[in-house]
C-alpha cells in the first residue's frame, strides 16, 4: 500500500461531509423499527443503490420476519471476482464492516421527527444508533472501491434486526465471522463531554430476553373468590425473586420490564405475563442465571398457578483478547493521526459485535460516528464526528497487516 493511496483515500473522505449527510437524512427521513420489515428493507435499498452507484456488488439475504440482510463486497488488489484475495492466510480473510438498519422506533416516528441539524448536531430516530455507522461504512467502502490498496477483500453486512437480539441475522453474522480477519462494527461512538473523540467500545455484557407465562384460574372477585387463583398475585412473588438475583458485583443484573395479566377489574386473573432483561458478563453465569429463572417459574408461590418460561432472544458478551485489544490500539493510533483520541470503554449494553467475538474474531465496536441519548427522541449526532470516525476506520483497514492482524 503506498502512501499516495492512503492519502487519496483520506483526502476524498475529507471531501465527503456534506454527501454523507444527505445520505443519512434520507436514512433517518426512512421508518425502520425492527418488527417493521418493510421500512427496514427501504434502507436496505438506500443501501444497494449507493453501493451498486459505485460498482460494488452487493448480495442480498432475504429473511422471513425481518429485514433482509444485505452483504456488500469490495475485493483486495489480485482477487478474483468472488471476492476472495490470492494467498494464504489472513490476506484471504475478510475484513468486516458492520452494522444493523433498524431502530426502536414506532412507524411514523420519522415523520414525526424528521431529521435536522442543529448546534452541530444532527437529531433523528436511529441518527446514531446506527444510521450514521451505515452510511460511515458506505463511505469506506466506496473510498476501497475508488482507489484501492485494502489488504484483504472489504465486505459490509448490514442486517435488519438487531434491537430485538439479531433472531434472523445472527446465523448470517456467524457465518460471515468464521471467514473473517477482522470486524470493526459501526455501533455508535461513545459521546463523551470531556472527550470530544467519543468512546470505542471493547468490552460488552451479555443478554438473554426471556417471557414469563403464569396461568391461574379466573372467577368472580366478589361473588366467586375463593375459587379464584391469582396469576398476578403469583407474578408478583415471582418478580421478587427474580430481582432478588441481581448481583452487581458480578455484572449481573435482572430486570423485568414489561408486565400484563389480568381480564377485568372485577375477574380474579386467569393470566399473567412479564419480560425480563437478564445481563452478564462472564459466559458461565448465563447458564447459571437461567437455570435459577427456570427453577423460579417451576416452583408455585400461589397454589394452583402455573409457569412456562421462553428465551425470546439473546447476545452472548464481547470479552477482550491480546488479538482485539491489538486491534483497538491499531484504531486509537489511526485516530490520533487525525487529531483524536478515542479511549476504550466497557458497556453494559448488548450489540451484535459479541456473536463475532464469541467466535474468536477480533472485534471492536462503537467506531461509528459520535453520538448520545440512543433510544430516545433526544437522541443525537455529532455531525463534525462524521468524516473523522470515517478516516480513522480506513487507516486501521490500511495497516492491519503492520500490526500483524
Amino acid at each position: 500500500m503506498s502512501q499516495s493511496v492512503e492519502a487519496a483515500i483520506l483526502a476524498w473522505l475529507a471531501d465527503q461531509g456534506e454527501a454523507m449527510l444527505a445520505e443519512l437524512a434520507a436514512m433517518v427521513n426512512t421508518d425502520g423499527g425492527s418488527y417493521d420489515k418493510e421500512g427496514v428493507d427501504a434502507v436496505g435499498a438506500q443501501v444497494r443503490r449507493f453501493l451498486e452507484a459505485r460498482g460494488i456488488p452487493v448480495e442480498v439475504l432475504p429473511q422471513r420476519r425481518f429485514g433482509d440482510c444485505l452483504r456488500a463486497t469490495v475485493a483486495a488488489p489480485g482477487a478474483d471476482g468472488s471476492g476472495a484475495a490470492d494467498g494464504a492466510g489472513n490476506r484471504g480473510r475478510r475484513i468486516v464492516l458492520m452494522g444493523h438498519r433498524d431502530t426502536v422506533f414506532p412507524k411514523g416516528e420519522p415523520a414525526r421527527r424528521p431529521f435536522r441539524v442543529e448546534g452541530g448536531r444532527a437529531y433523528g430516530p436511529g441518527v446514531a444508533d446506527m444510521k450514521a455507522g451505515l452510511v460511515m461504512n458506505l463511505f469506506v467502502l466506496a473510498a476501497f472501491a475508488r482507489f484501492g490498496g485494502a489488504p484483504g477483500p472489504l465486505v459490509g453486512l448490514f442486517t435488519g434486526d438487531e434491537e430485538i437480539g439479531s433472531p434472523e441475522g445472527r446465523a448470517v453474522i456467524e457465518a460471515e465471522a468464521r471467514r473473517a480477519r477482522v470486524v470493526f462494527n459501526s455501533e455508535p461512538g461513545r459521546y463523551r463531554a470531556d472527550n470530544p473523540a467519543g468512546g470505542v467500545v471493547t468490552g460488552r455484557k451479555g443478554g438473554v430476553f426471556l417471557r414469563l407465562d403464569i396461568a391461574g384460574r379466573a372467577a368472580h372477585a366478589g361473588g366467586n373468590f375463593e375459587h379464584g387463583i391469582s396469576a398476578i398475585g403469583e407474578l408478583a412473588e415471582k418478580i421478587r425473586a427474580i430481582h432478588a438475583l441481581t448481583d452487581l458485583a458480578r455484572g449481573i443484573t435482572l430486570n423485568v420490564g414489561l408486565v400484563s395479566g389480568g381480564q377485568s377489574v372485577n375477574t380474579v386473573a386467569p393470566a399473567a405475563q412479564a419480560e425480563i432483561d437478564l445481563r452478564y458478563v462472564e459466559p458461565a453465569d448465563r447458564d447459571e442465571i437461567v437455570g435459577r429463572l427456570h427453577a423460579i417459574a417451576a416452583r408455585s408461590f400461589v397454589p394452583g398457578t402455573s409457569a412456562t418460561l421462553t428465551v425470546r432472544g439473546e447476545f452472548v458478551p464481547l470479552n477482550r483478547t491480546a488479538a482485539s485489544d491489538a486491534l483497538f490500539d491499531l484504531y486509537r493510533d489511526a485516530a490520533a493521526e487525525g487529531g483524536t483520541a478515542p479511549a476504550a470503554e466497557f458497556s453494559g449494553g448488548c450489540a451484535d459485535s459479541g456473536f463475532t467475538a464469541a467466535l474468536g474474531v477480533p472485534t471492536i465496536c462503537a467506531v461509528g460516528p459520535v453520538g448520545g441519548m440512543a433510544h430516545s427522541p433526544e437522541e443525537f449526532l455529532v455531525v463534525d464526528s462524521l468524516v473523522p470516525r470515517a478516516q480513522a476506520l480506513a487507516r486501521s483497514i490500511l495497516r492491519l497487516e503492520r500490526a500483524g492482524l
